[in-house]
């Protein structure tokens, strides 16, 4: 039903995570999971800076330990980081204790308060223990550009119906690439046409 953009009371069902920014400025959050990648990063951060826009990227432990010069980029450039486990484990089939040592692994890696489980899907007991550290960051609209048959257009015109304080997800890799070359162009011209800004979560209000 909600394929692409949660309704607004996601966020009394689900008030431990963060499902919008809390601002009515023409401000969007637009986040990138899964990377960093050598090339796909370097490709976003160029599109970002055509807008001086700045975003959010929940980092894999392990990507940041093979592409640490990426991952420097993105703290150079003033960009906000969030941890997205050390090798994206489904928290929903993974033992707790497991699921928590493998968050802790990626933070030797990603210094961040926030965190966003893979496929964002959490146990209640996960939820529980993870929010006494971390501010836990969903989103409000799904570009879903890692599904090999997206409809673009369908995509982009659910996204279009965003308003201030939308919370973007986009994938900063090779399973994306092909759609997030697509979506985030247009996007960001889109919205910028509209007058909107493009802030990182360490820019909230």
């Amino acid at each position: 039903m909600f394929k692409y953009s949660f309704p607004q009371f996601i966020k009394y069902i689900a008030p431990a995570y963060t499902w919008w920014a809390k601002t009515k400025d023409k401000a969007l959050y637009f986040t990138f999971d899964d990377g960093p990648h050598p090339q796909i990063t370097p490709w976003v951060l160029n599109e970002l800076s055509k807008y001086n826009a700045k975003a959010s990227f929940f980092c894999v432990g392990e990507n940041v330990k093979k592409y640490p010069e990426t991952y420097q980029l993105l703290i150079e450039q003033g960009h906000a980081v969030g941890n997205h486990s050390y090798n994206h484990l489904k928290g929903w089939v993974t033992d707790n204790e497991v699921y928590f040592q493998n968050i802790e692994k990626a933070e030797e890696f990603i210094k961040s308060k926030y965190f966003r489980p893979p496929y964002g899907k959490m146990k209640p007991s996960q939820t529980k223990f993870l929010k006494k550290k971390y501010e836990l960051i969903m989103w409000s609209h799904l570009s879903r550009d890692y599904e090999p048959t997206l409809n673009i257009q369908t995509s982009l015109r659910a996204l279009k119906k965003a308003g201030p304080g939308a919370i973007f997800v986009f994938h900063d890799s090779e399973k994306s690439f092909s759609n997030l070359k697509l979506l985030l162009p247009e996007l960001l011209q889109y919205f910028h046409n509209k007058g909107y800004v493009f802030h990182s979560l360490d820019q909230r209000p």
